[in-house]
């Protein structure tokens, strides 16, 4: 007989269960897939960034102490440049996506709390719901004609409840006045810090008792997906 483990088994693809080696492997491998050459030009400025430190510790006289650090140096260049690399990719990869923003929001530090598509209609307009110490933002995903009326909307829900607090609202996209995905991490990270911590808590209490609207999948969403339509009233 066969032996029935108690836990269940984690996903193997699931980057919160693996190691911090495999994760740093399986970010490589999405880099190295995006741009071939960003894995050599991160290896040369480390490798380059050590031997300049390590020569300027020669022509001094005090190459055994400038080795460790010219290696520490390198290293930190290394690491630098392929954060940046890995932040491009994933811009790539979810860039032009329906529900590419909530990746995006859900990926924001500094103690963030998203809602993936608090809002949506049938023709794939979508809303996230982010709260932090700038308060309350709202972050539309598609067309330019159809989201204001769609972010007014949950903007006034979310006013009843939310006591004043600040609420910002954006548009994702590229259409005149919206902001291109790459620059909407920046954009909310220069909003004023307006709240304090026990405030955001309160404020994710409160919001956290409003009705449920129709939830969508996280995450990017297939461009052939649709949204199902409303059951018809039954009449007697």
């Amino acid at each position: 007989m066969v032996k029935k483990s108690g836990a269940e088994p984690t996903n193997p693809t699931d980057p919160a269960s693996m190691g911090r080696i495999k994760q740093i492997r399986m970010v490589a491998g999405i880099v190295r897939k995006g741009d071939p050459k960003a894995l050599p030009l991160v290896a040369l400025a480390g490798l380059g960034t050590a031997a300049i430190v390590i020569l300027i510790g020669f022509f001094v006289g005090l190459i055994y102490l400038f080795i460790p650090l010219g290696i520490l140096t390198g290293l930190l260049a290394a690491m630098v440049l392929f954060g940046r690399f890995a932040t491009a990719a994933q811009y790539a990869a979810v860039e032009g996506q329906p529900g590419g923003a909530a990746a995006i929001l859900q990926s924001l530090r500094g103690g963030f709390t998203t809602t993936p598509a608090i809002a949506a209609n049938r023709n794939m307009d979508v809303v996230h719901r982010t709260v932090g110490k700038p308060g309350v933002i709202l972050v539309g995903e598609g067309s330019p004609s159809r989201l204001p009326s769609l972010l007014a909307t949950e903007k006034k829900r979310i006013a009843r409840i939310a006591n004043q607090v600040p609420i910002y609202d954006f548009q994702v996209g590229d259409a005149e006045g919206q902001i291109p995905i790459r620059q909407l991490n920046k954009k909310i990270m220069k909003l004023p810090r307006n709240l304090r911590g026990q405030d955001v808590a309160d404020l994710n209490f409160r919001l956290g008792m409003l009705p449920q609207q129709l939830q969508m999948p996280k995450g990017p969403i297939p461009r052939s997906a649709r949204m199902p339509k409303a059951p018809r009233p039954r009449t007697r």
